[in-house]
């Protein structure tokens, strides 16, 4: 199994922290946010290595926070060749650049590299396995649905299959939302290519590849629990660094 870390994004929301540097590459806890992360990954047997997808413009930062970086598994870094965010990729963009120019031929772990949360990835894939062949993706019960219509909201079935996915939607009708973590069969990656062929205009937000998905074969969906911070803006990232617990 190979790990994707996407972190490709040019964070334009966390201007000014982010205009000069990588936003995985912000601190929490004395720690890069992409440490935090790969704490994670290394723990995981199956995974024999971890893919960093980032841009032209963070490329240098990432080849020096690699060298003084001591890791358990093999880091390769990908740059998408892109240079600002009017020409960025996209998440599904940039999921399938590193598939095709790493030539990935096995099951993948997604992750956003912007994403905190404390609670195992071990269980997330001893989930994929009772659900062997499906796509799945970690969930988050946000217990309310005033903070949810700023990300991808699904309803789980009894057999925790998606019924249900909006794209940020104006008036959630769950407190379920979509985390930045997918896991991929190898023989499903296909998919992602089918789909960017047939939607060029929405490749950043991946629910709208889920919501795709989840029409042509069952999506599997794990709720965590803990907590989770999703760092797309100052208040959030403020939060993170006060709260956020390994």
């Amino acid at each position: 199994m190979k790990a994707l870390i996407l972190a490709a994004g040019y964070a334009v929301r966390l201007y000014p922290l982010t205009k000069e540097r990588a936003k995985s590459l912000l601190l929490v806890k004395g720690e890069p946010i992409i440490n935090h992360i790969i704490a994670k990954l290394e723990g995981i047997d199956q995974i024999d290595e971890i893919i960093v997808i980032t841009n032209s413009k963070f490329i240098s930062q990432f080849k020096k926070w690699k060298d003084a970086f001591v890791c358990k598994k093999n880091i390769r870094l990908v740059d998408d060749l892109t240079k600002n965010n009017k020409d960025r990729l996209g998440a599904i963009g940039d999921i399938r650049f590193a598939i095709d120019k790493e030539k990935i031929n096995d099951d993948l772990l997604v992750i956003g590299g912007d994403n905190l949360f404390n609670g195992d990835l071990k269980d997330f894939l001893a989930f994929s396995k009772a659900n062997i062949n499906q796509p799945l993706i970690g969930v988050f019960d946000l217990k309310g649905k005033k903070q949810a219509k700023k990300y991808g909201v699904l309803k789980l079935n009894k057999n925790n299959i998606i019924a249900d996915f909006k794209e940020k939607p104006k008036n959630p009708e769950s407190s379920l939302v979509a985390m930045c973590l997918y896991f991929f069969p190898k023989d499903k990656l296909v998919l992602i290519r089918e789909y960017l062929n047939g939607n060029k205009k929405n490749n950043d937000a991946t629910g709208y590849y889920i919501d795709w998905l989840r029409k042509k074969e069952p999506v599997y969906g794990f709720v965590f629990s803990g907590s989770w911070y999703d760092i797309g803006n100052h208040s959030f990232y403020k939060e993170a660094k006060q709260k956020f617990s390994k």
